[in-house]
C-alpha cells in the first residue's frame, strides 16, 4: 500500500478500509470516524445504498479491521445516526454499537451531539389526523469504544484545559454542522468534533486514525493538537481533497 501523502506528522493512503492486509500491526491510540449512513448519498466510489443487511455486513467488516489495527487500549470515537427512515426506520445507532461490540470492541459511552439543525423537521399529515406520525430527532451520537482496558497504562500529557474538560465530558454537545459547499464533500463534519475526541481522549504524540478520511478533517485535528495522523480514502478525488486541505492548514498551498 503506497502513501497518497505523506509529511512529518501525516500519512493519507488511497485505500480500502475493509481490506485487512492495509495494515498488519497495531498502530493507532484512538481512532476517529463517520462511516457512510447507508442514505443515498452521492459518494463516487462508495454504494451509500446498500441493502440494510448488506450495509450491516459492510459495517461489520471495517469494525472488526479497526480493530485488528487498534493498539492495546485504544479508544474509537464514532460518529454515526442514531436512526434513519429512509427506506424504512431503523435503528442504525443501535446496530452498529451492538455490532462494534460483537467484533471486540468494548462500549464506554455515547456523546449526543447536538447540530442545532432543526430544518430536518418534516411534518407527516394534519396532527388532527394523525395516523402515521414521525418522530425525527436532530441528532446524531459519537459512541466511545475502547480495545480492553479504558483506563491508559502508558504515562502521557494532556492539552485539554480545566474549563474545556468539565464541559465537554458533559455528554451533550452543541456545535453546528459543517457546510458541504464549503468544504467540497457530501458530508463534511466540523473540525469541533475531531478537534474535542482528541484532547479528551488522547495524549500529545498519540496517532490518531480516521479510516473514512474523506476531506481529511480529522487529519487536520490531530496535526493541528500535535497528534500523529493517518488515514485511509476510497476516493481518489477525495484524498487530492485531503490533501489540499491539510496543505491549507499550514500554509503550504
Amino acid at each position: 500500500m503506497n502513501s497518497f501523502f505523506k509529511d512529518e506528522k501525516i500519512e493519507l493512503f488511497n485505500a480500502d478500509c475493509t481490506q485487512k492486509s492495509n495494515f498488519d500491526t497495531e498502530f493507532f491510540d484512538l481512532g476517529i470516524t463517520s462511516p457512510p449512513y447507508n442514505v443515498g448519498i452521492e459518494y463516487g466510489l462508495h454504494d451509500d445504498n446498500k441493502e440494510y443487511e448488506k450495509y450491516l455486513e459492510f459495517s461489520k467488516l471495517w469494525l472488526e479491521n479497526c480493530y485488528f489495527w487498534a493498539k492495546d487500549g485504544a479508544r474509537f470515537c464514532l460518529n454515526i445516526p442514531l436512526d434513519k427512515n429512509k427506506g424504512g426506520q431503523k435503528s442504525v445507532g443501535a446496530d452498529l454499537t451492538a455490532i462494534a461490540k460483537s467484533v471486540g470492541w468494548k462500549y464506554h459511552s455515547t456523546i449526543i451531539w447536538n447540530e442545532g439543525n432543526i430544518s430536518r423537521r418534516t411534518a407527516w399529515g394534519s396532527w388532527l389526523s394523525a395516523s402515521a406520525p414521525y418522530v425525527i430527532a436532530p441528532v446524531e451520537l459519537i459512541v466511545v469504544l475502547y480495545k480492553n482496558e479504558w483506563k491508559k497504562k502508558n504515562k502521557g500529557n494532556s492539552d485539554i484545559s480545566k474549563e474545556d474538560f468539565m464541559a465537554w465530558t458533559n455528554g451533550l454537545w452543541t456545535f453546528s454542522g459543517e457546510s458541504k459547499k464549503r468544504i467540497g464533500h457530501p458530508a463534511p463534519f466540523p473540525r469541533e468534533l475531531p478537534k474535542r475526541c482528541i484532547k479528551l481522549f488522547s495524549y500529545i504524540d498519540d496517532t490518531v486514525f480516521d479510516p473514512f478520511c474523506g476531506s481529511g478533517t480529522t487529519l487536520i485535528e490531530a496535526y493541528s493538537n500535535n497528534r500523529k495522523a493517518i488515514g485511509l480514502e476510497l476516493d481518489l478525488k477525495y484524498c487530492e481533497l485531503a490533501r489540499n486541505r491539510i496543505l491549507d492548514s499550514k500554509g503550504l498551498f
